[in-house]
């Protein structure tokens, strides 16, 4: 109702993910529309509609739904009107739409998947206006580190 955004942040194996899930799967029981997608599949579908002309469409799939979850942003650099992308699916969902991004970088490593500072400024600005901040520290629950044994 208040669409905010959650920024989920920690290294690999926290659970980034299943929460985001989790808190996707809860607003579509109770009426609102989500698309969950990784950043990599969002990005070139983009780049993929830019080159048969059906970009606008495709930007409305991710701009459109009251829930936008994003996993695994920052994974790999981004290429190309990426970063441009990137920051027409926070501008036009700024305050109009809840986001929920996950990412293994810290914060001040998201500045640069913007490739332009004053982009980038504008970009974080929006998506930091209206957020939670959570920093997730644990160890991997896909491989947890071994019990030591008593000597």
């Amino acid at each position: 109702e208040k669409r905010e955004n959650a920024l989920l942040i920690g290294p690999t194996g926290v659970g980034k993910s299943h929460i985001a899930q989790a808190i996707g799967e809860r607003a579509c029981r109770v009426g609102y529309s989500v698309c969950y997608v990784a950043a990599h599949r969002m990005l070139a579908q983009l780049r993929a509609a830019r080159a048969d002309q059906s970009y606008d469409k495709k930007l409305l799939r991710y701009t459109a739904p009251d829930l936008l979850v994003i996993d695994d942003l920052g994974l790999r650099p981004l290429d190309g009107d990426e970063p441009i992308d990137l920051y027409e699916i926070v501008r036009a969902r700024y305050e109009q739409g809840s986001m929920i991004i996950t990412s293994n970088r810290a914060l001040e490593e998201w500045y640069p998947l913007f490739r332009d500072d004053l982009m980038a400024s504008a970009g974080m600005d929006r998506l930091l206006h209206h957020a939670q901040v959570v920093l997730m520290e644990a160890n991997s629950f896909r491989n947890p580190p071994r019990a030591r044994k008593a000597s």
